[in-house]
């Protein structure tokens, strides 16, 4: 079977599809939603996706594109993935004759605080992911410029390690969904479980309407470890919330209480139940 990640080669994404389901063919793609709807198309049987990091939270455009663009994808499985960003560059560069660093955005904020210590005088330059930085730094001919960048890449396109754990937070960590298409898997009947489901809509310009969806679990002792809110995309002040439940569909009192979620929002899907990764 093939599985779909955010590419290119030698992403963090990747180095989790490896360590989550290494029997699968990796395919790189080029954003993430163009993964979730890479199963939603049947272009490939699973796919993994970031869904949520330890300092930034969720992940909007896979939020987005599993409630609102991919109806027939689910979420059969998740695996926590350690971000350990490393400084690289290309074969004999010194961390003391680095000019410039490049790496996505976002990993440049995670390492802010390294990089004003260590390269103050540095030029800091954003790139299209911390794969893309590596692979150009790797084969830069003046070998003044360095990445941020998983280890893996590193070993993909030959540059060297030079420093590693280089983040500011130390236990920075992302949890990704494996998806499959609806169906391929039954909710868990025992161990450790979570359920993932979206809601939205009828009566919530209410006072308490959003209370009244979330009493059911409440009363059950359904226990909810996230809860978030995006805008639907109909308009301002609309919005749909995403909520992880500890337990699984297949136990009485997780599907009584979206049972009764469903006398309350006019939209409820679950995403998935399935196993829940070890902390």
């Amino acid at each position: 079977m093939r599985g779909a990640y955010l590419g290119p080669a030698g992403t963090f994404s990747e180095e989790a599809l490896a360590a989550a389901a290494p029997e699968l063919e990796a395919v790189p793609l080029g954003t993430l939603r163009d993964v979730v709807l890479a199963v939603q198309r049947g272009q490939v049987e699973r796919a993994i996706v970031p869904f949520e990091n330890a300092l930034e939270g969720g992940v909007d455009p896979v939020l987005d594109a599993l409630a609102l663009e991919a109806p027939d994808v689910e979420l059969i499985g998740e695996h926590i993935q350690p971000v350990v960003h490393n400084l690289v560059g290309p074969p004999g560069l010194s961390l003391d004759a680095v000019e410039t660093v490049l790496s996505h955005p976002q990993a440049l904020g995670q390492c802010a605080r390294w990089l004003a210590e260590r390269l103050p005088g540095a030029a800091i330059v954003p790139t299209a992911s911390t794969a893309d930085a590596v692979r150009e730094v790797a084969s830069a001919a003046d070998g003044r410029r360095a990445a941020i960048g998983p280890r893996l890449a590193a070993e993909r396109y030959g540059a060297e390690v030079l420093a590693s754990g280089v983040e500011d937070e130390p236990g920075n960590a992302t949890r990704f969904a494996l998806l499959a298409p609806v169906g391929s898997a039954a909710p868990p009947a025992s161990g450790a479980a979570k359920t993932a489901l979206v809601f939205w809509g009828a009566g919530s310009g209410n006072p308490g309407w959003l209370v009244d969806c979330l009493d059911g679990f409440a009363k059950r002792g359904v226990n909810l470890v996230r809860i978030e809110s995006r805008p639907l995309r109909q308009g301002m002040g609309r919005y749909m919330f995403f909520l992880d439940l500890e337990g699984s569909l297949a136990s009485s009192p997780v599907a009584d209480a979206v049972a009764e979620l469903r006398t309350h929002a006019e939209v409820v899907r679950v995403l998935g139940s399935f196993a829940a990764a070890a902390d």
